[in-house]
């Protein structure tokens, strides 16, 4: 549930809300230690744990490159699905070893918690 918290290794499977900071903070509060969020409209999101921004097309990574992180829409320009994976892994790798990601670098840290109601 909504606030459950992880209880093992593996995957785990939180209901949550679809607000984007909402749904963040409660991953955050269950245990994540790193969000890989995949966004085609760019958002500026950064959360309590460092947030991997995956632009969805490459037009929105090169117009928002200081708030995303992977050009994912390489995919679909270069298609080689398999480099692309490896490069992303290699990535999160560093991430999860100390790097920054973008919204780290730029202090964006937002926390919101569901209420029943508007979240603004």
């Amino acid at each position: 549930q909504y606030t459950d918290v992880v209880r093992g290794k593996g995957l785990n499977l939180l209901s949550g809300p679809g607000n984007d900071a909402v749904a963040a903070t409660a991953l955050a509060a269950a245990g994540c230690q790193l969000l890989l969020f995949t966004t085609g409209r760019g958002t500026p999101l950064g959360t309590m744990v460092p947030t991997v921004k995956i632009a969805t097309n490459s037009e929105l990574f090169q117009r928002k490159s200081n708030w995303m992180d992977f050009d994912a829409g390489r995919v679909l320009r270069e298609g080689q699905l398999d480099n692309l994976a490896n490069e992303l892994l290699d990535f999160v790798m560093a991430v999860a070893s100390g790097k920054q990601t973008q919204s780290e670098k730029l202090g964006f840290r937002e926390v919101a918690i569901f209420k029943n109601g508007v979240t603004v």
